[in-house]
């Protein structure tokens, strides 16, 4: 064999052998994954990160100044944000691991909590999430931190409740991880709350996999079918459009059940709110769309731009199938555990805008979402004088 053969060889060899490195790389990149974000130690001899302190600024990721200023939207927001932690070290993430809390406010709130910013104040605590490794897998182990991480939320809401809470109307807010924690306070804390329950405008469980038959028609917390009820669920579980395996995601749901505890949906009917046309299940045209957007790394408080008339959306099967647009900057990232996270955009962004203010409006009885002026923060004594006539 000549030299230029034998070059040829080795690199044609070469490269054989790259292909078939990427292709068992891309064929088992899921194991490879979750090998690598195990904490290979079994939950019950897992020592947790130190508990958040919520009377702290610091455990939160969005506190708004106690005092409420002019022009602030009427409502308050209790948002629970989704997965941001990879794992590997943690089953639960300790609050101030810097990469998750990168993502955190970089990503999930301009483009989750985004939305509400003119619907209300928002609170948003920091928790020790489960990891995404948790989600990767049906352990026993993974169920636990999800359990462990419901307590955070819950000790969050309670110091909402007695330090923040001024009696506004409320919306609550939860996403993906954050939503089915959500889904458990409705039902165990809120709901027993009659005063919480008297102004809650909606609870948002979004790209969340929760039961139809926990929000019927005529109890105290229906799912929503129009956009002027108040006191409704809106939840879906999104999925793209031409997605072939989308049936998985309800297959390997869990949701929580009356005892605390997970079990798997089972065949049950998951509910579907569309968010687009406001509807349980059904179909939303793209022109009806009041607009997608990606708000990653614009600063809190400054709106992204809109595109309306770019989503389609429908109701099948218990989730949400929409028709992602074709621009570059509503495209998944392509790393591997950023595209098990939400989406560093929002496709229904100025949708959820628009809905939560309908149902405050809604709440507050008015036909238009109100700018409320400050309250009164010191009172006067005013002399009462008498009256004297002209001339006297």
């Amino acid at each position: 064999m000549s030299g230029r053969d034998w070059r040829f060889w080795s690199l044609a060899g070469g490269a054989a052998a790259a292909a078939l490195f990427v292709s068992a790389v891309s064929h088992w990149r899921d194991d490879i994954l979750r090998t690598m974000l195990d904490p290979k130690t079994p939950y019950q001899t897992y020592k947790p990160p130190p508990a958040p302190d919520y009377a702290e600024p610091a455990a939160w990721a969005l506190l708004p100044p106690m005092r409420w200023a002019a022009g602030d939207p009427p409502a308050d927001v209790f948002f629970v944000h989704p997965t941001t932690y990879d794992g590997g070290r943690h089953w639960n993430a300790p609050i101030d691991d810097k990469k998750a809390d990168k993502v955190l406010t970089r990503t999930m709130l301009p483009n989750y909590a985004g939305p509400f910013e003119r619907v209300g104040r928002v609170f948003a605590p920091r928790y020790r999430q489960a990891s995404l490794y948790s989600f990767l897998t049906l352990r026993d182990d993974a169920r636990d931190a999800r359990r462990f991480a419901y307590r955070d939320v819950e000790a969050a809401w309670r110091a909402f409740r007695s330090r923040y809470d001024k009696g506004r109307p409320l919306v609550i807010v939860g996403v993906e991880q954050g939503g089915q924690l959500t889904a458990r306070l409705l039902s165990e804390v809120v709901a027993r709350d009659p005063s919480a329950m008297a102004r809650l405008a909606g609870a948002y469980l979004i790209d969340t996999v929760v039961p139809e038959d926990a929000y019927p028609s005529g109890s105290a917390l229906p799912a929503c079918a129009t956009r002027t009820q108040a006191r409704c669920v809106v939840a879906w579980a999104q999925v793209d459009a031409d997605d072939a395996d989308a049936r998985d995601k309800l297959d390997r749901a869990l949701v929580w059940r009356g005892d605390s505890q997970f079990e798997m949906l089972r065949g049950r009917q998951a509910l579907c709110v569309n968010p687009i046309s406001a509807t349980i299940g059904g179909a939303a045209p793209a022109r009806i769309s009041l607009g997608a957007a990606n708000a990653s790394a614009k600063p809190w408080g400054k709106r992204p731009t809109v595109m309306p008339g770019q989503v389609t959306a429908h109701c099948e099967g218990g989730l949400l199938r929409a028709a992602r647009p074709l621009l570059p900057m509503l495209q998944p990232p392509p790393a591997w555990a950023a595209r098990l996270k939400e989406p560093p955009y929002n496709l229904f962004w100025a949708d959820l805008e628009g809905d939560a203010k309908a149902r405050v409006s809604t709440l507050m009885g008015r036909p238009d979402f109100p700018t409320s002026a400050p309250p009164i923060e010191t009172s006067v004594n005013v002399r009462t004088v008498g009256v004297r006539r002209a001339g006297n």
